[in-house]
């Protein structure tokens, strides 16, 4: 079914590594694409299907390189390649070469994916490859009905599954294509699929996706032991890593950055659908994160970005916080919760409709200690910088921070201070207790009533850089990990089971613009006649 030819493979006799490349092994599997499958969709349908060079050393890389004993070196292969970049018709052409060309009787082939859909995709693909190949059709039978392509002279099949396949504790898998890794709602199918391939040979579990937003995810796992091992960081000869993807610190705008990320720009994804895409991710703040997890493989913070980070930047001041002293203020208070980040913002309102804002934070002392990697650094960081203080102990000293809240409010004329009513009740009696009016403190419960307009109007001000802040990192960060829900009448609210990181300064900061733009409101409301008589 391939070109064939007499070279036999040359092993080495003497040698000191335990991989050599198997240069007949890497051209068979290479060949085989164009001498036995076409493309079928396109511009390019029912021409021969030749790799691009990026893809076709993947294919020799993992058909080519071989153990002493001749079996395959690599195991896992996860590639991280963004949308468009023919992934999926890869992935097709290397399951029926698993299928067909192998050589292993009695193998199980398997595409993956969260959904029945997804996981049908590839399946699709290979199918229709297999109808247009007259040379390959009369060896397989198509089953559409079932998603199943069967093989009856090496006894094996390839099949699509899904996450909520059942059964899937009794496989034997030779080769799987997982699909959109990201997607997967919990590393279930992952582990089962991963654990079933342990009775074959050289087994080849071949990992397509895009990136994704979840950081407790399979797939944010399968992404850090690639550039582990990338980096050189983890030693895993068997896992072959590639990762197609702008750096963090690329400019998403730039179209060198676009070829960077995509193998197969002016081929399969052409300059002209990447510029619209990028036109309308500057126009709509909202598409920012999507354009850059899809076209460029970027991790970002969320699924969807509603504040445009690089206008909160543009909106940075030199301020201090001395020449306010004096000012009519509004403030926000999130306590979250008695263990975590405890925000307080003051919010200024200014003559031109927008407003400045200061953020306080804490966090118990012990919790720091007991977050682990990442999560630790960047809040010791933050501390170290002193825009987070430290209470004492395991849980929010409430006397230590109602201290604190006074002593910041004391130079301001405090018009009203909002709060979480949830586990609010010791610290807003302390600010009772230290002298604090009880007309000051407003409870505002977390729902669309409370958030919608401040969130729109902050959206707005950040557009227009009528937002003020100083550049406080634990703010910006918080901005960078905000989601939010949508409800049937178009509100918006924070989410903060959606948002990747804590949001609780950002909730903060909106009760104090809730409270601020209310007060402007109910302001307006009066009038002064021509006899200076002011009228309710």
């Amino acid at each position: 079914m391939t070109r064939k030819t007499n070279t036999s493979p040359k092993r080495p006799t003497k040698s000191k590594s335990p991989f050599w490349f198997d240069k007949t092994a890497a051209e068979r599997a290479v060949n085989f694409f164009p001498d036995c499958l076409v493309h079928v969709k396109g511009e390019k349908a029912n021409t021969p299907f030749h790799l691009h060079p990026a893809h076709a050393k993947i294919v020799s890389d993992l058909f080519g390189w071989k153990r002493q004993d001749g079996t395959r070196r690599y195991r896992k292969a996860y590639c991280e390649i963004p949308r468009k970049n023919a992934k999926s018709t890869l992935a097709a052409g290397i399951a029926l070469y698993l299928l067909l060309c192998d050589g292993e009787q009695g193998s199980e082939i398997y595409s993956a994916a969260s959904t029945r859909d997804q996981a049908s995709l590839v399946y699709q693909m290979a199918a229709m490859m297999l109808r247009h190949s007259p040379m390959l059709s009369k060896y397989v039978t198509i089953r559409d009905s079932v998603k199943r392509i069967l093989h009856p002279k090496s006894n094996s099949f390839y099949r699509a599954i899904s996450a909520d396949a059942e059964g899937a504790h009794g496989f034997n898998a030779h080769g799987i294509v997982f699909d959109e890794v990201h997607t997967q709602p919990n590393r279930d199918l992952w582990d089962v699929l991963d654990t079933s391939t342990g009775a074959r040979r050289q087994p080849l579990t071949f990992a397509i996706t895009t990136a994704g937003h979840d950081r407790s995810s399979i797939c944010w796992e399968l992404h850090q032991y690639a550039k582990g091992v990338l980096e050189g960081a983890i030693n895993d000869p068997e896992f072959y890593p590639v990762l197609f993807a702008a750096d963090p610190e690329d400019d998403w705008r730039d179209e060198k950055t676009w070829h960077k990320a995509n193998p197969l720009l002016g081929e399969s994804i052409s300059l002209d659908y990447l510029r619209g895409q990028c036109k309308r991710a500057e126009e709509q703040p909202s598409f920012e994160n999507t354009f850059r997890r899809l076209h460029l493989n970027q991790w970002t913070e969320q699924a969807e970005r509603i504040i445009q980070m690089s206008k909160w930047d543009e909106c940075k001041r030199e301020l201090s916080i001395q020449d306010y002293y004096g000012r009519q203020c509004f403030a926000g208070l999130d306590l979250s919760s008695t263990r975590d980040v405890t925000a307080f913002v003051l919010v200024f309102p200014e003559e031109d409709g927008g407003v400045t804002v200061f953020p306080y934070f804490w966090i118990p002392e012990d919790t720091v200690d007991q977050k682990a990697g990442a999560d630790q650094r960047i809040v010791r960081n933050f501390a170290a910088q002193g825009h987070v203080e430290l209470t004492d102990g395991n849980e929010v000293d409430i006397n230590q921070l109602c201290h604190r809240v006074m002593e910041i409010c004391e130079p301001f004329d405090i018009q009203h201070i909002g709060f979480d009513p949830w586990n609010a009740t010791g610290v807003t009696q302390g600010l009772k207790d230290r002298g604090m009016p009880e007309h000051i403190l407003l409870k505002m419960p977390q729902s669309f009533g409370t958030y919608n307009e401040p969130f729109k109007r902050l959206i707005s001000i950040v557009g227009n850089q009528k937002f003020r802040h100083d550049g406080n990192t634990v703010l910006r960060w918080m901005a960078s990990n905000l989601s939010h829900k949508e409800d049937p009448s178009g509100n918006i609210r924070p989410d903060k089971g959606k948002s990747a990181e804590k949001i609780d300064g950002i909730c903060a900061m909106l009760m104090g613009i809730a409270l601020a733009t209310q007060h402007t409101l109910d302001a307006s409301v009066y009038s002064t006649t021509g006899s200076g008589v002011v009228l309710f």
